[in-house]
């Protein structure tokens, strides 16, 4: 089945769409929408560099605006893909509206982390050997020290810490943090040029390649 992927370069859509490939979907390409900064739909940080994440998992990606995004995909459903394949994980806000989008097709809306246990994600990640750094964060517990940060056993002791303390969802899913793949197995991203901005109480990495 032929299929395109909503990919950010986050670590929910990089895994959804390393998922769907084992399942068997030929992923043609991703779509990165970028989005005006916090948007409540799309990941704002680094998305114009999507592609280095999506490089990867052997695809290119299509960049469109945040305002045109409903046009592209449905006219992506009318003619000829079989699915889109999304990160979302709790979302309804999310979910639905991809899903209203391809209501009146045949096209398959595949969300294969949707109401997953969000510690399931972040194991999903290390088992995998999926390398996500936090480029932003937007909760009480997170600090400037936060961004950059790795997701590895030992960051996952500390969302789990911020999870008791503070109440977040341990996998970002209330807009809490958002994060980057920068590595897979063996392969990663060299010569990332990394800029910290921080605002209040929360902040964002900016990555350079």
């Amino acid at each position: 089945m032929k299929a395109v992927a909503l990919f950010s370069g986050g670590k929910d859509s990089f895994l959804s769409a390393m998922i769907a490939m084992e399942q068997g979907y030929e992923m043609l390409y991703g779509i990165t929408v970028v989005p005006e900064e916090y948007s409540m739909m799309f990941h704002y940080p680094n998305s114009k560099i999507s592609e280095y994440a999506a490089s990867l998992l052997g695809f290119g990606i299509k960049y469109i605006n945040e305002n045109d995004y409903k046009l592209y995909l449905s006219n992506l459903c009318r003619n000829g893909i079989d699915a889109i394949v999304t990160g979302a994980i709790a979302s309804d806000y999310q979910k639905t509206r991809i899903e209203k989008i391809c209501y009146s097709t045949d096209t398959i809306v595949y969300s294969p982390l949707w109401r997953k246990k969000q510690e399931c994600v972040i194991n999903q990640l290390l088992l995998r050997n999926i390398k996500a750094m936090i480029v932003s964060v937007s909760a009480e517990g997170f600090t400037e020290e936060d961004l950059g940060a790795t997701i590895d056993e030992n960051y996952l002791k500390h969302l789990k810490a911020l999870n008791l303390i503070n109440g977040i969802n341990i996998a970002g899913e209330g807009g809490e943090y958002e994060t980057f793949v920068y590595g897979l197995e063996n392969i990663e991203l060299n010569n990332l040029k990394k800029k910290k901005i921080w605002k209040n109480s929360g902040g964002y990495l900016i990555i350079d390649i």
